[in-house]
């Protein structure tokens, strides 16, 4: 099992930027992809995008294509979540989950087995 752990989120304008980072433990060799997800307040948790872990390649919603990008860095078990011209619908809890076998859709919640415990973003206008 490996354990996540999401961190950077906050409060931040309209336009503006924030990164938040997953940060991994205990058998991180054993996941090959990473997503995120988000759920608003009264809404259902949705995929934000995804990484592979083994491998190469990125996935993003139509929603945050173009402004947010995931980035990994494999030393560290780390992953992150650049989030650029930031909108007040993006505002929402933020996981990370971890996949542990290749196949399944990188945009299915149930494609993930670990969870981080979220963390906050909030976008003012």
């Amino acid at each position: 099992q490996v354990q996540l752990v999401e961190s950077g989120g906050g409060l931040v304008q309209a336009g503006g930027s924030l990164r938040v980072s997953c940060a991994a433990s205990g058998r991180t060799s054993t996941y090959y992809h990473i997503g995120w997800f988000r759920q608003a307040p009264g809404k259902e948790r949705e995929f934000v995008g995804a990484i592979i872990i083994i491998g190469s390649g990125t996935m993003y919603a139509d929603s945050v294509k173009g402004r947010f990008t995931i980035s990994k860095d494999n030393a560290k078990a780390t992953v992150y979540l650049q989030m650029n011209s930031l909108k007040p619908e993006d505002t929402a809890v933020y996981y990370c989950a971890a996949a542990p076998t290749r196949s399944g859709r990188l945009s299915d919640s149930g494609h993930y087995t670990s969870w981080g415990q979220g963390t906050q973003v909030t976008v003012s206008s």
